[in-house]
Order: C-alpha cells, then sequence, then structure tokens
C-alpha cells in the first residue's frame, strides 16, 4: 500500500520504475555474457583479446577504436575495428581461436 501511495503521489515514477527492468535484464545479460567469455578463455576454446591484438597488430595499419566478440555456432570471433592511418575505417575478423584473420572489411 505505502508503494501505491508513492506512485500516486510521483505521476512520472511509473514510467521510470518500468524502464528500470529492461535495465537489469540488460545487466543481467552483459554478465552472463561476460561469464561465458571467461569460460571460454579459462577452458582454452578462445585466447585472450590482448594475445589476439599481440598477433595480428602488424596488419591492422592504424588504432584499434573497437573489439566486438562474437559467437556463432559455437565459433568465436573477434571483429576488430581500426582507424588506418589514412584516416579509413577498417574491420578485421579473427577466429578467436587461433587468432587466424579471417575476413578484412575497408
Amino acid at each position: 500500500m505505502i508503494f501505491r501511495r508513492a506512485l500516486l503521489g510521483l505521476p512520472g515514477a511509473l514510467p521510470l520504475l518500468l524502464a528500470a527492468e529492461p535495465a537489469r535484464a540488460d545487466g543481467r545479460r552483459r554478465r552472463e555474457e561476460q561469464e561465458r567469455v571467461r569460460r571460454a578463455i579459462a577452458e582454452g576454446r578462445i585466447r585472450p583479446l590482448s594475445e589476439i591484438l599481440a598477433l595480428v597488430r602488424p596488419q591492422l595499419g592504424g588504432e584499434v577504436i573497437g573489439v566486438e566478440l562474437d559467437e556463432d555456432d559455437g565459433v568465436f570471433v573477434y571483429e576488430i575495428k581500426v582507424l588506418t592511418r589514412g584516416g579509413r575505417r577498417r574491420e578485421l575478423q579473427v577466429d578467436a581461436a587461433t587468432g587466424r584473420i579471417l575476413k578484412v572489411e575497408d
């Protein structure tokens, strides 16, 4: 009852409370994703990003501006976004287990 009265007293509170639930769900998904990646590294199924970057740095041709780790059918791929020395954006897809460059998009 106190909660209901508080909501009646604050007409703007309900949308804020309803918006908080998706944020909690996003946070939970993010933590689950991070744990899944930690397990994959611990099990040796993928290599840490630091090792991958050390392997591919000579082929980058610029500065890393973003990295994502995607999984498709159990295969992990690092997507490394690079700003080239010439000012162009480039994306490399790198096998997270081997460090092999799979694809380069300019």
